[in-house]
């Protein structure tokens, strides 16, 4: 009996993740999967019928909002890195007893709603806001000059709203450094490049592996940036299936779209942890 609770703990202890998974993810994913293959409205019912056709025509005419949400989510992603790493660094050696401070600082604008700081942006990037208008006035800007209305908006917003899901994983790694590799790199006379290149950037990959899955996935599927700052001509996935979903009520092409783009982060995320290689992410951690 012993053994038999021995050999069945593990299984218990997953139990609840699985449930999770299972209610929240696996069962929704096959119900979106079974209505992307339906066909009818809402006023005669939607009928199973194993129209793949639904995908073929849905990404024809979508493809272009699809490869778009995936490049600003990558443009975002990207510049999360840049602006969180120096952040995250600066924090995690050079905070010293203020580093809970300056990480509460940082998250303090994120208490608002996102849907609020989105909006503030657009007042800050109107035409003649507190921060273009007084440039155009002394003549550094052209008067047609904008930025609402246009990729940088989006992409803007989008690294904002999503950059402290990148500082907070670096600065987890970072923290975890054990100063004292460091400094044994400093005793062998290594200079600060190679102290940061051998030693602490292989040990906060883990960080930075986990800050691009945790702003990557929702930048490129977020619709609210695109809708404030973006206008019409910088349309993402996000609001196609948004309006789909509720405006047109089609819900297999809302339901081909979103399983779409689901399918196509899986892809990008397992190329990224392969190309990265997260096996010898985990052993640098674990050192």
């Amino acid at each position: 009996m012993h053994r038999l609770r021995a050999a069945l703990a593990p299984y218990f202890l997953i139990l609840p993740g699985g449930l999770w998974l299972a209610i929240f993810f696996v069962i929704p994913a096959v119900f979106m999967l079974s209505l992307s293959l339906q066909t009818g409205d809402v006023v005669t019912g939607f009928t199973p019928t194993w129209s793949f056709s639904n995908y073929t025509h849905a990404i024809s005419l979508y493809h272009t909002q699809l490869i778009r949400s995936l490049l600003y989510g990558l443009a975002a992603t990207v510049i999360a890195i840049v602006l969180a790493y120096p952040m995250a660094y600066w924090i995690a050696f050079h905070g010293g007893a203020r580093k809970s401070t300056y990480l509460l600082l940082m998250l303090l604008p994120f208490f608002v709603s996102f849907v609020l700081r989105t909006t503030a942006w657009s007042f800050l990037l109107s035409d003649n806001g507190v921060l273009l208008g007084p440039l155009k006035a002394i003549g550094l800007l052209p008067e047609d000059f904008h930025i609402l209305a246009t990729a940088p908006a989006v992409i803007l917003g989008l690294t904002y709203n999503w950059l402290p899901f990148m500082v907070l994983p670096i600065y987890l790694a970072l923290d975890r450094v054990d100063h004292r590799v460091v400094e044994a790199g400093r005793d062998l006379y290594a200079g600060k490049a190679a102290i940061f290149g051998k030693i602490i950037l292989p040990l906060s990959l883990p960080g930075v592996f986990a800050g691009v899955i945790m702003t990557f996935v929702p930048a490129s599927s977020d619709f609210v940036n695109a809708q404030v700052l973006g206008g019409t001509a910088n349309t993402m996935i996000g609001n196609v299936i948004q309006s789909q979903y509720f405006v047109a009520s089609n819900y297999p092409i809302a339901s081909v779209l979103s399983f779409t783009l689901m399918a196509l982060l899986l892809i990008g995320i397992f190329a990224y942890a392969r190309a990265l290689g997260t096996k010898e992410i985990m052993e640098a951690a674990a050192r």
